[in-house]
């Protein structure tokens, strides 16, 4: 062996700097566990102390350099979500709204018309939204200029009558660009603020969309808020109660008069349908009668319905909206004309947005609701009356003007606020504001949303006021925060989200090491049993080497561990056992042959090497093809296989030969196989081609069945495909999935799939209730309503606020939209055809005969299909999810990549048996090259098998499916590479020279 000294350098480097990049996690543990202990479960002492070890030194590396617990803290090991639990949120730049704001929000027809065709065209399209406008605009109308539109006074310079639709298209872009830029770099600062340990914020390939992870995270609708608000600041003077009253008055007999029409229009249709059907249907005539008689007779509190009917006849507005009164009828003084129920919000937008109601209110009077609601249920919500002033309907005052905002108290020292100073223009016109409005309120709005209404008690100088009615002092913090990162120049709206509680990734934690630690002592002592105490011990050193390597170079990179992750070292562990096994296996044939000990091992490596780079590389560049393609932890899974991978190969091809180099110059005698396992599968002379026509009738019956399957039964697409939101919730005691089924389906219109997930007491709840609303605030009203159903269920106590249920009950929840539900399966279609593509190249290469590439990819294609049609057909027959989601995307190619890599190692000995014996028939050298790599087969088959076994049974709920069709794809894949691939090259390269023979004649 050449070069050992570099090799064994470079190997005691590397495990060096792998143990240095490890000890930062070592470290902060200890600083964590020191935290645990002082604060004695109380998270805020914990918060407070970890805090306070920030600028502290905890670590000095042998005197070399000092580390503060900051330092370390960014150092050590990056956990995903699903491990530490958290927040992943992809948001989406609303580029609409910019496009609007430059058009200073015009109102031409061809302009709306065309934004709105561009919203449905970017449901099912890659191209950005200025692109897709571009094309609507056209598609409108062909004739319409787009500089008649955007010719404004800010463009002018850009922008003029006489431009093209391309030229104007690219200065959208440009500023479209920039202003995502923009929101990118508020959207950072705003999380830097948040004080979030090791935060990923990152722009992704499609323009316009923002990456969010947020480890640690436990209150989700605070960072909602935090990342949906555009700190849209707004000054507005107000109207009284007394003066709006009476319009309302004229607005609720408008709309009772509409009311009454409707209903007397709908009583003529129905009439007029009745007299045509009632020869047609007397059973069904005499049915309804029975009915309206049972109906008559019976007794349920018929008074009180028909008294609450009568009032929403008689006052349809004041049903939804209750007047700021006191119990005597006085109307209470103040901007707040009234209260609603959350539910009841949409129905009052929808009154006094009415043409006919609108008109009867003055013009200079518009209405805007509370952020906060009025009582601590968070169910009623207040309606102010705001005045505009200004000739354009813009507010006098807004957030440009603030200079600085910042969290305090009031002068009472208890409640939060933020104080904002003003720069000396806008010190002016709050000074006037305040002089003129003295008894009056004026209303602070935020987003749209009032956040405070103060009455001003005298002229305010100096330009400083602040916001009241907060309820903490997280939220000032937060409030101020955004206020200080400035406007955002377009809302960005959360279109994917994953969220993941702290004890279920505790619990991920725990299950995850649970299945790592058997998983690799079962493959220790499999390899001590079948290969003996030498070789056997050589291939265990290298495979702890290999797992310190793996762990080293991923703190190292700051790469993420996620739970896929940890699946994927434990698949590494059991694929890299493979290139342990060719060598020994080839170190044995040269031992049968005769030769010494030194020269069959050099040999013995030398022989394997094709086998393994071609077997490697094949899963290599599958692992690739994921890591493109994936996100999240479909991409942390990736980065470990391929990093497993490469130092599997190190590990492998030259540790275990310096062990074997340093036991040769000891003269110890070394051994490649146990007593037991010495003869097991030697010497077989299996016939296999010529059982290669019953092999393709078990697949070709697997196929149909599986086709069939996937016609009939189709497949259970997760919400990655198919859009939705999911719920992972835990409760008290044991629950019936139809129980909590019946009890969703009253406050969701429409029942949701539930799911018994893991234990009877924890059940998965999927739904596409308001899926298409991009609104604000509609994550947070599901997760009400989610709350609301189960507390009439009885299924939590009525006394839980949506805090506890968050923090105690809801586990992890994940959303996806409809919009990037349709890029990931475009995504994961295009990772399926590019990995088989780059494989058929590979093997084309490799040995340059292209039956082979065919028998390969054939074997794939079998193998997937039935790993799909067993998806399908148990499908809701298994006590684990079988959904055909991101993840079932990673384990189909890992079970591509572990299959060809099978069937290039029996290529690889067919070739060499060829050439060894080239007179011989094709149909022998195939079959002696399958039966002398049978050996191998087993044991790296049984060894990756009882690896993804212990991770099945011991890895947690969530990874349950993921595995499972890793068991499947292993065992299927197996059986193609031996029963598929070699004899469909057989027959193929047969036909090719029958053809061949043919022409010749």
């Amino acid at each position: 062996m050449q070069n050992k000294g570099a090799i064994l350098t470079f190997a005691i480097l590397l495990a060096a700097v792998s143990l240095y990049q490890l000890s930062f996690s070592w470290k902060s543990q200890q600083i964590k566990k020191d935290a645990e202990e002082y604060a004695q479960g109380n998270p805020d002492m914990e918060f407070r102390y970890l805090d306070s070890m920030a600028g502290e030194v905890v670590y000095n590396f042998f005197g070399l350099k000092k580390f503060t617990y900051k330092d370390v803290r960014e150092l050590e090991m990056n956990l995903g979500l699903d491990l530490k639990g958290g927040m992943n949120v992809t948001l989406q730049v609303e580029v609409k709204d910019i496009i609007r704001a430059m058009s200073n929000y015009s109102t031409d027809e061809t302009f709306n018309k065309a934004l709105a065709r561009a919203d449905e065209l970017q449901t099912n399209s890659q191209d950005d939204y200025v692109t897709l406008f571009g094309k609507a605009f056209e598609e409108v109308d062909p004739n319409a200029k787009l500089a008649s539109i955007f010719n404004t006074l800010e463009l002018r310079d850009r922008v003029t009558f006489n431009s093209s639709n391309t030229d104007v298209l690219d200065v959208i872009r440009k500023e479209t660009d920039a202003a995502i830029d923009n929101a990118f770099n508020i959207i950072r600062t705003r999380i830097d603020r948040f004080g979030v340990a090791q935060p990923n914020i990152q722009q992704l390939q499609t323009r316009g969309r923002i990456l969010v992870e947020l480890p640690g995270v436990k209150d989700q609708n605070r960072v909602r808020t935090l990342l949906q608000g555009t700190a849209n600041l707004e000054f507005w003077e107000t109207y009284e109660n007394q003066e709006v009253y009476p319009y309302l008055m004229q607005a609720n007999e408008k709309i009772r008069e509409m009311n009454a029409v409707n209903v007397e229009k709908a009583v003529t249709e129905e009439a007029t349908t009745e007299t045509q059907t009632a020869e047609q249907d007397t059973t069904g005539e005499n049915s309804l009668l029975a009915e309206m008689e049972a109906g008559s007779s019976a007794d349920s509190s018929a008074t009180g319905i028909d008294n609450m009917a009568d009032f929403q006849k008689d006052y349809p507005l004041f049903a939804v909206l209750t007047p700021s009164t006191d119990q005597t009828g006085q109307l209470f003084r103040g901007p707040s004309i009234g209260y609603s129920q959350g539910k009841d919000t949409s129905k009052v937008n929808s009154y006094l947005n009415n043409p006919q109601i609108r008109s009867l209110f003055p013009r200079d009077m518009k209405f805007a609701w509370t952020a906060k609601s009025m009582d601590q249920a968070g169910m009623l919500y207040r309606l102010i009356a705001l005045k505009v002033t200004t000739r354009d309907g813009r507010p006098p005052l807004d957030g440009e003007v603030i200079t600085d905002a910042r969290q305090d108290f009031d002068q009472m020292g208890s409640n939060p606020e933020v104080s904002m100073q003003m720069n000396s223009e806008g010190a002016k016109v709050w000074q006037r504001m305040t002089k003129e409005n003295v008894g009056k309120s004026i209303a602070i709005v935020l987003d749209g949303y009032v956040r405070s209404f103060p009455t001003v008690n005298g002229e305010i100088p100096g330009g400083r006021s602040s916001i009241t009615g907060l309820e903490s002092i997280e939220e000032a913090k937060d409030l101020a925060n955004v206020l200080k990162s400035g406007k955002m120049p377009a809302p960005a709206r959360i279109i994917q989200e994953d969220v993941v509680g702290p004890s279920l990734g505790q619990e991920a934690i725990n299950s995850g090491l649970i299945s790592f630690i058997i998983a690799f002592a079962m493959v220790l002592i499999y390899m001590l049993f079948f290969y003996s105490k030498n070789a056997g011990l050589a291939a265990n050193i290298a495979l702890v080497a290999n797992m310190l390597f793996i762990f080293g170079i991923l703190a190292s990179l700051g790469a993420v561990l996620t739970l896929p992750g940890i699946a994927g070292i434990v698949l590494t562990i059991g694929m890299s056992v493979d290139a342990n096994v060719l060598i020994y296996e080839r170190v044995q044939e040269e031992l049968r042959a005769g030769k010494g000990i030194k020269l069959a091992i050099t040999d013995g490596y030398r022989n394997a090497y094709s086998a393994i780079i071609d077997g490697q590389v094949t899963t290599l560049l599958t692992g690739i093809v994921l890591y493109m393609f994936g996100s999240g932890p479909i991409k942390g899974f990736a980065t470990t296989l391929i990093i497993g991978i490469l130092t599997s190969l190190f590990s492998a091809i030259f540790i275990t030969r310096l062990i074997f180099e340093w036991q040769l110059r000891k003269g110890g005698r070394i051994l490649f196989a146990s007593s037991a396992t010495e003869n097991w599968l030697r010497n077989t002379r299996i016939k296999f081609l010529e059982k290669r026509k019953i092999a393709y009738v078990i697949s070709g019956a697997l196929i149909v069945l599986s086709i069939g399957s996937l016609v009939v039964r189709g497949l259970n697409y997760g919400i990655d495909f198919k859009g939705g939101r999911t719920y992972v919730v835990r409760f008290d005691q044991d629950v019936k999935v139809a129980d909590v089924q019946n009890a969703l389906a009253v406050v969701f219109d429409g029942a949701p799939e539930v799911k018994t997930y893991g234990e009877a007491d924890q059940v998965r709840i999927t739904t596409d209730y308001k899926i298409d609303d991009n609104s604000e605030n509609v994550d947070n009203e599901v997760e009400a309503l989610l709350m609301k159903g189960l507390k009439e269920g009885g299924f939590i106590g009525q006394d839980v606020s949506l805090e506890q249920f968050t923090d105690v009950y809801q586990q992890s929840s994940q959303k996806v939209g409809p919009t990037i539900s349709h890029d990931i399966r475009r995504e994961s279609a295009l990772a399926i055809g590019f990995a088989l593509i780059i494989i058929f190249l590979y093997i084309l290469v490799r040995f340059r005969n292209w039956q082979y590439g065919l028998g390969a990819v054939a074997a794939l294609a079998h193998d997937s299909l039935i790993v799909l049609g067993l998806f399908s057909l148990l499908a809701g027959a298994l006590p684990f999810s079988l959904e055909i989601d991101q993840a079932f995307i990673a384990a189909i190619l890992t079970v591509l990549g572990y299959s060809i890599n099978d069937t290039v190692v029996v290529f690889d000995r067919i070739r060499e048996t060829m050439g060894l014996h080239p007179k011989r028939r094709a149909e022998e050298n195939m079959d002696e090259a399958m039966n002398s790599t049978l050996r191998r087969t087993f044991s790296t088959s049984l060894s990756t098998f009882v690896v993804l076994l212990a991770i099945f049974l011991f890895g947690g709920a969530t990874i349950q499916g993921f595995t499972f069709a890793l068991l499947v794809g292993i065992v299927v894949g197996t059986y193609s590479s031996i029963f598929i691939a070699t004899p469909i090259a057989y027959d193929t390269r047969n036909r090719v020279h029958k053809v061949i023979e043919k022409r010749k004649k």
